[in-house]
């Protein structure tokens, strides 16, 4: 198991990108959190095993809507999720890549 988090930017707010994001993880058994960040882009805190995890970032590009100019994908430390939940925007759990 490892957890990662995901930084994507582009158009992805206010048009169910993290409604997206929230269904391919469960499809795939992703826990972890998705939320908006103030200045436009979306955060992603996944755990899972490694090649799932490729899977997951893999298929953020077929979210309906969303045009992404670019996505950042650094190791974070090992968390546990109890699922995969949108997190408010005034409380994300994100850190500064």
């Amino acid at each position: 198991m490892k957890t990662v988090e995901v930084l994507i930017t582009g158009r992805v707010q206010k048009i169910g990108f993290r409604a997206c994001i929230r269904k391919i993880a469960l499809d795939l058994n992703v826990s972890g959190t998705v939320a908006n960040l103030p200045d436009g882009r979306v955060t992603i805190h996944a755990t899972a095993e490694a090649m799932i995890l490729e899977k997951f970032i893999s298929l953020v590009y077929g979210c309906p809507r969303a045009v992404i100019r670019d996505v950042r994908i650094r190791d974070a430390t090992l968390r546990s999720f109890e699922s995969f939940t949108i997190v408010k925007p005034e409380t994300p759990l994100s850190s500064e890549f």
